[in-house]
């Protein structure tokens, strides 16, 4: 049952709208990534490998074609957002005006949210070449590549989709849950019953990023291009979550176990440390928020602050090698004298030397207050995104503002997060050009993990 000061969210702003919201912010997020690094003079289309060509990836954009290139893909998503947002801002205020906050007549005007997620789904799936079908495709064939792999190479655009995806995990199961709520004899101001393997199926929901992200890192660990053992360091990140998933879901012993003992006073409760599972959920969530963490900064970002200095000093040793000798590869001249140009501009702009900002890396390609930022906004965060990956922390609701504002949190991290891996992609991928030939920034400056071939843009 709904607690009082629960029953107004749920009433002017359910559940389904939530979830539509979000997916607008998601978005929105991704047309602001793309438009953010062509502003910042960074090739996101050329990183993510979304080009129709595979040419030279620089460290910043032509002055012309890079950014002409970049607003081809940014400008329709803008478009998508506004259309989309329009569709669901007028069912929502057409849902508010039917029911003016009025419980009772919630359930009666349920059909609102309905026609408006048909609505939308209809237009993603639509066949026919209007409303930006190549972006409705992109996404389409994106996820049934993640869902349904074929023998071929993960992008790194299929990665950051995937991570993006992760950050989404909490909304797939309210996904579920809106389904379930919009269906007959279901209700938008009660949780539908979740008894016997109905439990089951939210965690499951909430896991399948996780999978995904997984398979392409033993994808990446087994390719013949690989050298290196950070796939399965990089596994265990995502490996980590589910604990945090299940053994949440599985809350619901702790909590009948101490009726028993306690008396239903414990139902309200948050704190059950007394009871061996709740412990145990709770070291799992703190080892998988610390450990995503460390990975954020250390191999997604590249930075120095959590690297011994033992490992900062060479290239890859904190991941042992296999013993693999990777294929070489030639570069055209187009491409050397790119990664000059970029050598001789940071060299002149003072932004790469031996010395730099403690605990930042040689090579920032964004203005320096960027970095301390987002690494504390990124650690606060971190420390949160377990508390929705716990569903039992919310099951007497359809989720509190609480869980919903932490929501469009991750949403946030996720977006700076974008950001910044993919200037650390791009910095990795233009040190590999630079390496091949003998020239540009020393070898000793930053850390690389053989990274300019597609199976190695996995962090």
């Amino acid at each position: 049952m709904y607690v009082d000061n629960q029953v107004p969210l749920a009433a002017t702003f359910p559940l389904p709208f939530r979830v539509l919201f979000l997916v607008a912010l998601g978005v929105l997020g991704w047309a602001t990534n793309l438009h953010g690094l062509q502003l910042l003079g960074i090739d996101g289309p050329g990183a993510l490998e979304l080009q129709a060509t595979s040419g030279h990836l620089p460290l910043r954009s032509p002055s012309s074609g890079g950014h002409l290139s970049a607003r081809a893909f940014y400008k329709p998503l803008y478009q998508i957002f506004i259309g989309y947002s329009a569709w669901c801002i007028i069912a929502w205020l057409a849902f508010r005006a039917a029911t003016h906050s009025d419980t009772i007549l919630v359930d009666i005007f349920r059909y609102v949210p309905a026609v408006c997620i048909l609505g939308a789904v209809t237009v993603l799936v639509c066949p026919y070449d209007i409303l930006h079908k190549r972006e409705r495709d992109w996404f389409l064939f994106t996820t049934a590549r993640c869902l349904f792999p074929a023998n071929t190479p993960v992008y790194f655009s299929d990665v950051v989709f995937a991570d993006v995806l992760t950050s989404f995990a909490k909304v797939l199961g309210d996904m579920w849950l809106s389904s379930c709520m919009l269906l007959p004899g279901g209700s938008l101001l009660q949780l539908p019953s979740q008894d016997g393997w109905y439990q089951w199926i939210i965690p499951s929901l909430m896991s399948l990023p996780y999978l995904i992200r997984l398979r392409q890192c033993f994808t990446e660990y087994n390719s013949p291009t690989n050298s290196s053992r950070r796939p399965l360091f990089n596994a265990i990140k995502y490996a980590s979550s589910f604990p945090v998933i299940f053994l949440s879901a599985a809350q619901r012993i702790v909590i009948s176990d101490l009726v028993e003992t306690h008396g239903s006073a414990v139902m309200r409760q948050g704190w059950h440390g007394e009871h061996p599972l709740f412990r145990l959920w709770l070291m799992s969530a703190v080892i998988n928020s610390l450990y995503s963490f460390w990975w954020d900064l250390t191999n997604d970002w590249g930075l120095d602050l959590l690297t011994s200095s033992s490992t900062m000093s060479r290239e890859g040793s904190a991941f042992p090698s296999r013993q693999l000798s990777a294929a070489s590869s030639t570069r055209s001249h187009e491409a050397l004298s790119s990664l000059d140009q970029t050598s001789s501009s940071l060299n002149a702009t003072g932004r790469r030397g031996a010395s730099h900002p403690y605990g930042l890396r040689a090579v920032l390609l964004y203005p320096l207050p960027v970095y301390p930022m987002a690494i504390f906004l990124n650690f606060i965060l971190r420390m949160t995104w377990s508390i929705k990956l716990s569903s039992h922390l919310y099951s007497q609701s359809d989720g509190s503002a609480l869980i919903f504002w932490l929501e469009m949190a991750e949403v946030l991290r996720r977006w700076i997060w974008v950001f910044l891996r993919i200037e650390w992609e791009v910095i990795k991928r233009g040190r590999g050009e630079v390496r091949a030939t003998g020239n540009g920034i020393p070898s000793d400056d930053i850390e690389l993990f053989q990274s300019h071939s597609k199976g190695d843009a996995f962090d």
